[in-house]
This record gives C-alpha cells, structure tokens and sequence, in this order.
C-alpha cells in the first residue's frame, strides 16, 4: 500500500509540474546584454534599470542592403542583433531587394516560421514540403501580396518582373537561423 502511494504522488508531482510550465514571459521584457558571455535560450537580460528606447529601436529599414550577393539579392536583417529588445520575444524581420532576376536561393530557418509581403515587383515564391511527397507548392506573387514559408522547410524567392523588386519578412524567432542549401556532387 505504501509503495502504491509513492508511485501515484511521484506520478502526481510530474503531472501537476508539468502544468505549472509557464509559457508567458515573466517580466515586461528582457533586452539582451550583448557584453555578457552567457548563453542560455537567448542572450541574458541587461539590467532593466539600463534599458533606453533605443534598445528597441532600428532605423534604416527604409533603405536597401549595402551589398548585393551574386545571387542579385540584399538582404537586411533585424534581428536581435540589431535590436536588443527582441531578445526573448519570438519575432525578427528582414528586408531583401532583388535585381532582375535576383534570386533568395534555397534555404531553411531551422527555427523559425517566414511571412513575406512584396513591396514592390514579382516574385516566385516556393517551398517543398517533407517526405513523403517532396512536392513544390510555389506561386508568382506581386506587390501588396503575402507568402507563408513553414518552419524548417526549404523555400525560395525569386524576381520575375522587369525591374527591382523589394519584399519585407517577419520570422517566429528572435533567432531564426539560415542554413543554405547546397548541392554535393562526388567526383
């Protein structure tokens, strides 16, 4: 009787902690101290009686990336990196310009969801999806026009209109990390 006891509060105990889980922020916010050498989910919080307005600020999202890959795209990120206030808060964006026929070639965010607006021009958008189909679901978009990119699935962009095109993005992670597809050929 004794050891049955013992087994249904054990069982209990994780069941009740597990519910006790807290999803929601426990603080008003948590800007990154970015001079601290700790890493844990994030960057550690800097001293909230340090904060300024700038720590949640980013001006130049207006403009297009100072450097054009060979692929023709500019990519502009504003992550947590740039705005220490996201820290801990899900979210980023980026912004991407693309020459004729510039190209966002295939790639994942390993953690994060992307939504996409087009600014200005066309663009074929497109993912494929996991196994078992592998299928290409893709669709040439124009401005005011949004595309959903799943987490972790490999997706692309590219111009298809006559002139530059400009989309704007938003991901589900303060830290959604890029993996660039590549292709290895044995020789």
């Amino acid at each position: 009787m004794a050891k049955r006891i013992i087994i249904l509060s054990l069982i209990l105990t994780l069941f009740c902690s597990g519910l006790a889980l807290e999803i929601n922020p426990l603080q008003d916010f948590c800007v990154a101290d970015t001079t601290s050498a700790v890493r844990l989910n994030g960057l550690t919080c800097k001293n909230p009686v340090l904060v300024e307005a700038n720590d949640f600020y980013y001006g130049g999202l207006n403009l297009p990336g100072n450097k054009t890959t060979q692929s023709g795209t500019r990519v502009t990120s504003v992550n947590v990196a740039q705005i220490p206030g996201l820290n801990t808060l899900g979210i980023s964006m980026a912004r991407i310009d693309y020459i004729p026929g510039g190209v966002n070639p295939p790639h994942i965010h390993p953690r994060a969801t992307e939504i996409l607006v087009v600014v200005e021009g066309s663009l074929h958008v497109g993912f494929v999806t996991s196994n078992p189909e592998n299928r290409l679901i893709s669709r040439v978009i124009h401005m005011g026009d949004v595309f959903v990119f799943p987490v972790g699935l490999v997706h692309f962009q590219r111009n298809v209109g006559y002139g530059n095109a400009v989309a704007l993005l938003a991901l589900s992670s303060q830290n959604p990390g890029v993996i660039r597809e590549a292709i290895f050929c044995s020789s």
